[in-house]
């Protein structure tokens, strides 16, 4: 605490020398046409946020064919409040600022037996607790269009990404990088060591995975994706897990401008995870991809997609603390299952409905079923850890659908303001439902109702 103290305190000191000696050059800077983003920095209040979203979530799952012992209904109500301040840059030739939040979960309802939802906090005891919460930030330098920051943050990579599904968002700790020196083309890079989760509010957090709950000490990532047009971009990404796995991604993303009203929209996304080191998890050998082609005709979008898993394991993915994290880039990860399982094939059917176009602006509904078939857990290699040995059977089947309406306050004091319900119905025979079913049912029906309120004060 007390390092960070005088970190913070020399970082002001050098903004305010900066600031001072680079005034004059500044103003010349803005005269030129191209200027990069550090040169045309206002300072670091002056280009500030300060926004308050309010969060209410209530979360009902019920649990079906499950053993008698087991929970079978889940049923909980909460409000968060999540305030997020992001500096300007300091003016100057090396611009520095600070990214800081705090945020705040209340519970409104729950009780022993029918918790663990994952919008509370539960206790020692087995009771979610009244409130919970935490508070953190990061320090951040620019050059030019090139940005460094250290502290806690939420990366945005297909290898690394923090989750954001339930009441309160999850961080990550540890240093980045972020560069958009070369036109159309966007690098990001880190290292991070710990992280909290949703309810899981220490910033001290384990880093570990979402399906062989497999703790790990550092995570690296490197990438970038370039935009050839404003209709093709490309990516390219890679992660390393210490002692547990090196993961490979690259995606393609393209639309067909057919005509005003329509078009058809392609995405490719591809992992390749292999295990590293100690092999924590043990052997994985796994290439996941999907593929989605969309076609938008006025208010409509119709879409399919496939996605399939080949290799004796699950595709894994990041977690920090309880919290599932969103690295996982593929079409048919949706709402309950990630349709994930080793040498799983699925297919997905999806209809959007876009009202704006139909004279109720903010107004839209989705509807997918996705169905996925011949899963194999059993060949998983029980030599090392054997994190999956035993998870699944040989035969493992699912189903999922969804139903989403959201609607947006367009205008006027409540602006922004979101409505959205979320129902989910899944199914599966027991060779995937005593690994992917919660507390081992093979049958879950879920409803999900979240609304959304962000306030700009700054």
């Amino acid at each position: 605490m007390q390092m960070m103290k005088w970190s913070v305190m020399a970082l002001a000191i050098a903004a305010a020398t900066s600031q001072m000696a680079y005034a004059e050059e500044q103003d010349d800077a803005m005269a030129a046409e191209n200027v990069s983003s550090q040169a045309a920095s206002n300072g670091f209040f002056e280009d500030a946020d300060l926004q308050l979203k309010n969060r209410n979530f209530a979360f009902y799952r019920n649990i079906k064919n499950n053993a008698p012992d087991e929970q079978n209904y889940r049923n909980e109500w909460a409000h968060g409040f999540m305030t997020t301040f992001t500096s300007g840059f300091t003016q100057g030739i090396v611009g520095f600022g600070v990214d800081a939040f705090g945020q705040y979960g209340l519970k409104l309802n729950s009780g022993k037996g029918i918790n663990g939802t994952g919008i509370t906090q539960i206790d020692d005891n087995g009771e979610a607790a009244p409130d919970f919460g935490n508070a953190g930030g990061a320090v951040k330098a620019r050059i030019s269009e090139t940005t460094l920051a250290f502290g806690q943050q939420r990366p945005e990579s297909p290898v690394f990404a923090t989750g954001d599904a339930r009441l309160l968002p999850a961080y990550a700790t540890g240093t980045s990088i972020a560069s958009d020196e070369i036109t159309d083309l966007h690098i990001q890079g880190g290292h991070f060591y710990s992280g909290s989760g949703q309810t899981v509010t220490s910033q001290k957090g384990e880093l570990t995975t979402s399906y062989s709950g497999t703790d790990f000490n550092t995570a690296d990532y490197i990438g970038g994706d370039y935009a050839f047009s404003d209709d093709l971009s490309f990516g390219l990404h890679a992660g390393q897990y210490s002692d547990l796995w090196n993961q490979y991604y690259a995606d393609l993303y393209h639309t067909w401008n057919i005509s005003d009203d329509m078009s058809l929209s392609t995405s490719l996304n591809y992992y390749k995870t292999k295990d590293e080191g100690d092999a924590l998890s043990g052997d994985i050998d796994t290439d996941a991809y999907s593929a989605q082609l969309s076609l938008g005709v006025g208010a409509h979008t119709f879409s399919v997609a496939h996605q399939r898993v080949d290799g004796d394991t699950p595709f894994d993915y990041l977690a920090t603390g309880d919290s599932l994290g969103n690295s996982i880039w593929l079409a048919n990860s949706v709402q309950y299952s990630d349709f994930n399982s080793p040498g799983e094939k699925s297919y997905q059917a999806r209809y959007d409905l876009d009202m704006s176009t139909l004279g109720v602006p903010g107004l839209s509904f989705m509807v997918r079923y996705i169905t996925g078939s011949d899963a194999d857990g059993t060949k998983a290699d029980c030599s090392a850890n054997g994190a999956f040995c035993g998870a699944y059977g040989k035969d493992g089947d699912e189903w999922e659908r969804n139903i989403e309406v959201k609607y947006v306050v367009q205008s006027g004091a409540a602006k922004d303001l979101s409505f959205r319900v979320r129902q989910a119905t899944w199914r599966a025979n027991k060779d995937l439902g005593d690994y992917n079913g919660a507390a081992g049912g093979t049958a879950v029906d879920e409803v999900r109702l979240i609304t959304e309120y962000p306030l700009d004060i700054l």
